[in-house]
């Protein structure tokens, strides 16, 4: 927890500010997104304990707006949302896509459920995992209309966000991570 108030602390003396957005303000550095840590845990999921439901922290502030919007109509719903995996920076992704090179034996099979740091949606503060199944089931039938889209077709749990989805609906999924 400290490296994360640390990191924080580093980005608010660089930046000025407590929000991470694209847009620049001159004279003023900007934060490297891909280099703001995301959390490693968080509390149980309180509809199924074999996950986590992390805070949503590092998620852009666009993606977070729209994830706590997702979040809210789910609950309206009766659907309990869990982020089990959000934001994570350049460093703890080449560690997840390392594991996964470790488990499955290459880089390309591990590249079908883990993207390098370079690829990855996560990195960049605009994908989260959600869970448990039945959680992600709800994202896929009423995300699209909040612009929350289901990207591969291996990972029932991955969404990703773009404000234009609401409007133009989901773009077609892909196999997996790799296409």
């Amino acid at each position: 927890m400290r490296g994360h108030v640390a990191a924080l602390a580093a980005v608010l003396a660089v930046t000025g500010c407590s929000t991470f957005g694209h847009e620049r303000v001159a004279g003023h550095a900007e934060a490297v997104l891909e280099d703001i840590p995301g959390p490693r845990t968080g509390p149980v999921c309180p509809v199924d304990e074999r996950y986590v439901d992390e805070p949503p922290d590092g998620l852009r502030p666009d993606v977070l707006t729209a994830w706590r919007s997702l979040r809210a109509a789910a609950e309206r719903d009766g659907v309990h949302l869990c982020l089990q995996d959000g934001k994570r920076n350049r460093l703890q992704q080449q560690r997840e896509f390392d594991d996964a090179v470790r488990r499955f034996g290459t880089a390309e099979l591990a590249a079908r459920y883990v993207l390098p740091p370079e690829e990855s949606m996560h990195v960049t503060g605009i994908a989260v995992d959600v869970q448990p199944m039945a959680s992600a089931e709800w994202v896929e039938r009423h995300g699209a209309a909040l612009g929350w889209c289901r990207r591969y077709d291996n990972e029932y749990w991955h969404f990703e966000y773009a404000a234009e989805y609401a409007g133009t609906g989901c773009p077609a999924r892909l196999p997996s991570a790799t296409g």
